[in-house]
């Protein structure tokens, strides 16, 4: 009971008031009496140390703001010196001084005390002026624009000031002798509540601030993420809005863009053009040996990266080599206009080299009754030459000249058209 007593007893009792204050005067009025030379020294060195602190910090603030290393840096450290309180500066003085002077015990104590109060809140302004500093410096970089992000600072510099002079608070009190468990407890229940009623929106504020310092993608890129692709044209403090290739403006929220895989085709050096020829099958085996130099030709004359060429599989109408080159750069119109070029240039290749591409055809052979072929052509006239490399073809042309011209098979059965006029049957 006697310690939930003291626990809760007032940190200044009126009572002793009083007898505290007239104690504290008169021993500061013996101090005084018996050590004013050493105190007349104190103050002034204590004045020196003042009067030297505040020209530097003026001078090294002016110096780091000019921030001559180019990088932006300096900028945020020398905005965290000028924020220095010429109170700091005071009580740091004083508490280099109080032992050579020989303070008495009350007046220490209360040297001390101003000491730590204001080395809490000092230490919190400076936290607050470097942490905006930085998110400041990095969206307004040369090579990010968060201008949205910008206008939301003002809430940015509600939220870390509350936190950081909360904490300051809870130290000082606690140097003060005051039990702070119920208050950091009312204060950490008070945050969690907070913190689930806007859930959503600490999120994708922490997810900008991970935009910000990770730099996955800055305004102006092309991104590709799941199905959508599109250029980003803004990203603000809850969402990073996308222009697609439609022209349709995408909304999106920080914390679900970044949960998924993106793909930043800005930073491309090139695109990669991958498409297949068929040829037919009747083409030489020599003629497709020579078929990738012939690509690689075609690709290099017109100034593109040549990758690769060759066979790729067996198509049901075709052999299929697939030809993959890079384009100059990673803009999608250079690819396009990358893959129209080549193509048209590997299509007249193709015809002056007469490689023929394939198409998906069908062709049936039907059997007469002496086991020979009825084919799909008048065979009084000259059949078709066999492609080179077609053996059943050719071996149908070979057996049609050497049957005899009599049998009922060779008449016009193929597709059943009338004999010529003054032809002997």
């Amino acid at each position: 009971m006697s310690a939930n007593s003291a626990a809760k007893a007032p940190l200044f009792n009126p009572d002793d008031l009083q007898d505290q204050t007239a104690g504290l005067i008169n021993a500061s009025t013996a101090w005084l009496q018996h050590h004013w030379l050493q105190i007349l020294i104190a103050i002034a060195i204590g004045a020196t140390v003042f009067l030297v602190s505040h020209g530097l910090r003026g001078w090294l603030s002016r110096w780091l703001m000019r921030d001559d290393t180019g990088n932006g840096w300096g900028r945020v450290v020398g905005r965290a010196i000028d924020r220095t309180g010429n109170f700091f500066l005071v009580m740091l003085a004083a508490k280099l001084v109080v032992g050579y002077a020989g303070a008495p015990g009350q007046v220490a104590t209360t040297i001390n005390f101003l000491w730590t109060v204001a080395s809490v809140f000092q230490a919190a302004v400076w936290a607050r002026e470097v942490i905006l500093g930085v998110i400041e410096h990095r969206t307004r970089s040369e090579h990010y624009s968060g201008e949205a992000l910008l206008s939301a600072m003002g809430l940015i510099r509600l939220l870390v000031t509350v936190v950081l002079f909360a904490i300051a608070l809870v130290v000082v009190l606690d140097n003060l002798g005051v039990n702070v468990t119920g208050l950091v407890a009312g204060l950490g229940v008070g945050g969690i509540a907070i913190g689930l009623a806007a859930q959503g929106i600490f999120a994708d504020l922490f997810a900008a601030l991970a935009i910000i310092f990770d730099r996955p993608f800055r305004r102006g890129d092309a991104i590709s993420y799941d199905n959508s692709t599109g250029t980003v044209e803004a990203i603000g403090l809850k969402s990073t809005r996308v222009r697609g290739p439609n022209g349709e403006e995408r909304i999106i929220s920080n914390k679900k863009l970044l949960d998924k895989e993106i793909l930043n085709n800005t930073r491309r050096e090139y695109r990669r053009v991958q498409f297949t020829l068929g040829v037919v099958q009747w083409t030489g085996v020599d003629v497709m040996e020579k078929l990738p130099g012939l690509v690689k030709q075609v690709v290099e004359s017109h100034g593109m990266k040549f990758v690769r060429a060759g066979f790729a599989s067996f198509g049901a109408s075709s052999y299929d080599f697939d030809v993959q080159f890079d384009s100059p750069s990673s803009a999608y119109q250079d690819y396009f206009d990358a893959r129209h070029i080549v193509g048209l240039a590997v299509i007249r290749m193709l015809n002056d080299e007469s490689i023929e591409l394939a198409y998906p055809t069908q062709t049936d052979f039907t059997a007469a009754p002496d086991g020979g072929l009825i084919y799909p052509w008048p065979r009084r006239h000259a059949p078709p030459a066999a492609p080179t490399g077609d053996p059943i073809r050719a071996q149908d042309t070979a057996g049609a000249t050497t049957r005899a011209s009599g049998s009922p098979v060779d008449e016009d059965v193929g597709r059943g058209a009338p004999a010529p006029e003054g032809d002997d049957k």
